[in-house]
């Protein structure tokens, strides 16, 4: 049942220490370039995400599903920064709403940071009204306060529920506030929706410096740290983690992680060079084909986006001759990993053939490109970086979409680079069908 609350139009807020006078326009070319300061967090895949390290004054929030590690990764990370170079007499604050002092400290015991520098520098309270949060910060001027979770977050002036949709944006209002008049980093812990979205209204996301997700599947051991928001970097890294007995690890290989473990080559698999950002990642593409027992065919995705899947689908049908129509199609990404750029077409499409016909794919082939809708195949960006780290990781043919007229073909050590200009083509050298 749905509550109607009263909430006054305009709540009073208390002043943020903010008095500067107004300031002079000034010519965009007089600007000059403003170096933009930062405190690195000290766990190197938190601060690639992030794009160096945390900003004073920034706001960031941070979101993913239940379960998923958010808590464990920002008291990992709060332990790291009150102890490393940016260590501040105030240290961490870490403010929950949701769980008691007793309970954060069982999780820190678990993690191992009772025991070191952290358990001092990083201090605990149970507090979920803003106003008391903010005279702590205060008085305590600590590098990083972190708010577990925003949901659980009240202002007294307000009426209504802690999460409702007042109370959750007056008090991330509050909290940007206070960051930017006191120069102090704040991290907002966000809730998610049965969808994947972030809860709250979408002016919270709007307010906030930077939007930082973690994904993966809860019962596995592979984390990725995105943002889909950065004011002060790219949006385009990720972070990847393993979650262990002692919370989050750091993946030394970042692309071995997400290749299957099995031996030798299996029809419906293929290993694809995607781009996160800066870093070449290899994902394994899994496919699995079964005549339908129904009058209308399955289409499940996992990892892959639906609607591109249904696309391949078509293309393969009209364009390359493998009808799938009457079939039952499952295909996945290895390791829980979710992509949805194009290059991960040719690597699809060609599982998809593999799983039809039966037939395994070349032992040490990659393939890389976009499938239109001709069947003809298109080039993506970063391409001679994407076959290096194939090359490294032991990968010694790369099935490529044929340079434009005029480029220069690629040419990598260690590889043998196939470049097809249809899908037809390439299906036919990644199945050992023509002699290249």
């Amino acid at each position: 049942m749905e509550t109607i609350v009263r909430e006054p139009a305009h709540a009073p807020r208390s002043a943020t220490g903010s008095t500067a006078g107004l300031a002079e326009p000034i010519a965009l070319a007089d600007v000059g370039e403003l170096a933009v300061p930062r405190i690195p967090v000290g766990i190197g895949e938190v601060d690639r995400v992030l794009g160096g390290g945390i900003v004073p004054g920034s706001v960031v929030l941070v979101g993913g599903e239940p379960g998923i590690g958010k808590s464990t990764l920002l008291l990992q990370a709060a332990a790291s920064l009150a102890t490393g170079p940016a260590e501040s007499p105030g240290g961490v604050l870490y403010a929950t709403g949701e769980e008691s002092a007793a309970q954060v400290a069982l999780r820190g015991s678990r993690l191992g940071l009772l025991g070191g520098p952290a358990g001092r520098s990083v201090r605990v309270v149970a507090e979920s009204e803003i106003g008391r949060i903010a005279e702590l910060v205060r008085a305590s001027r600590p590098v990083l306060v972190i708010v577990d979770s925003i949901q659980t977050m009240t202002v007294d002036e307000l009426d209504g529920p802690a999460g409702s949709v007042g109370q959750v944006r007056e008090s991330a209002v509050r909290l940007m506030e206070l960051a930017k008049g006191e120069g102090i980093a704040v991290v907002l812990v966000g809730h998610v929706t049965k969808d994947g979205t972030l809860a709250g209204p979408k002016t919270l996301e709007h307010l906030v410096d930077a939007v930082l997700t973690l994904e993966g599947e809860r019962f596995a051991a592979l984390r990725l740290l995105r943002a889909s928001k950065n004011r002060f970097g790219s949006t385009e890294e990720v972070g990847v983690f393993e979650m262990g007995e002692l919370g989050l690890r750091e993946l030394d290989d970042a692309s071995r992680a997400f290749l299957a473990d099995h031996p030798g080559t299996a029809s419906g698999s293929i290993v694809a060079p995607t781009l996160e950002g800066t870093r070449p990642l290899l994902v394994e593409v899994q496919a699995l084909v079964a005549q339908s027992s129904y009058g209308t065919p399955r289409r499940t995705a996992n990892g892959i986006d639906a609607n591109r899947l249904a696309l391949l689908i078509a293309v393969l049908g009209r364009r390359a001759g493998i009808g799938l129509s009457s079939h039952d199609v499952y295909a996945s990404l290895a390791g829980g990993l979710s992509i949805d750029e194009p290059g991960l077409d040719l690597a699809v499409a060609i599982a998809l053939a593999s799983a039809l016909r039966d037939r395994e794919v070349v032992a040490g082939t990659v393939a890389v490109g976009e499938v239109g809708l001709l069947g003809e195949l298109r080039s993506v960006s970063g391409l001679e970086r994407r076959v290096r780290e194939a090359v490294r990781l032991g990968f010694g043919r790369a099935i490529v979409p044929a340079p434009r007229r005029g480029a220069p073909a690629l040419h990598v050590d260690g590889a043998e680079v196939m470049a097809v200009a249809t899908l037809r083509e390439a299906l036919a050298v990644a199945l050992g069908e023509v002699a290249r």
